[in-house]
């Protein structure tokens, strides 16, 4: 009886323990938001992994809808093509913080996550003229330390309502699991892929030019996560 009591508890501890560190609406290592308000018709647009030498042709795509996007940088391929950084704010996009490295935060330091965020918001602040003011941890996996990181450089987490699981799915499945989306909804894609240079991410491409539209006919507007959450009209 002992032993199955133990083992109940164990089980319910390692499920607990699962939903801290990757449940979307979860807030144990952290202030986060998974999706924004839902009393106007309007989605967020939300890419990580970048960039890459394959985001201009988002942006063309993007542009060619009038839909901003929040792009979730990773610093070292933001080192890498500075450019592309630059042109995505110069675009009004937002750029939000998705670490150096693109590393998985289980069993590392608060010392490790906020040099890892640190060096990202100086490079975006390099870029753009502001830090950002939003993080998501790679793969959507938070530790321990991390609220007391986001304290220290004044980031709120994000996660997604729908991610779109893009680097595995053809555009077709990825417009799919998108297309659900309703007011206030985060959308997580991806415009690279970790640190991978000349990344293929011709199905997010693809999915992103057949999802505006189809969510355009619907009657969405495509918001920044910042406008997302706080609307101003």
């Amino acid at each position: 009886m002992l032993e199955l009591a133990v083992g109940s508890a164990a089980v319910v501890a390692c499920a607990a323990m699962g939903y801290a560190v990757r449940g979307r609406s979860a807030t144990v290592f952290g202030p986060s938001v998974w999706r924004g308000t839902t009393d106007r018709a309007a989605v967020a647009l939300t890419f990580d992994d970048g960039p890459s030498e394959s985001t201009p042709d988002l942006l063309e795509i993007l542009d060619r809808y009038g839909a901003r996007a929040t792009f979730f940088i990773c610093g070292r391929n933001a080192e890498r093509l500075p450019a592309v950084v630059r042109e995505a704010a110069a675009a009004g996009h937002e750029i939000a913080n998705h670490t150096y490295s693109h590393p998985l935060l289980c069993f590392r330091t608060e010392r490790f996550l906020f040099t890892e965020l640190r060096r990202t918001q100086d490079i975006a602040a390099e870029l753009t003229g502001r830090a950002p003011k939003f993080w998501r941890a790679p793969y959507g996996v938070r530790w321990f330390g991390a609220r007391a990181v986001q304290r220290r450089l004044g980031l709120l987490g994000v996660m997604w309502t729908a991610i779109a699981r893009d680097w595995r799915f053809s555009a077709a499945a990825i417009v799919a699991r998108l297309a659900k989306a309703g007011n206030g909804s985060i959308l997580c894609l991806h415009d690279g892929r970790e640190l991978t240079e000349r990344p293929n991410i011709r199905e997010t491409l693809r999915a992103t030019a057949v999802l505006l539209p189809l969510l355009r006919d619907r009657g969405f507007t495509f918001s920044t996560v910042s406008e997302i959450l706080c609307p101003t009209n």
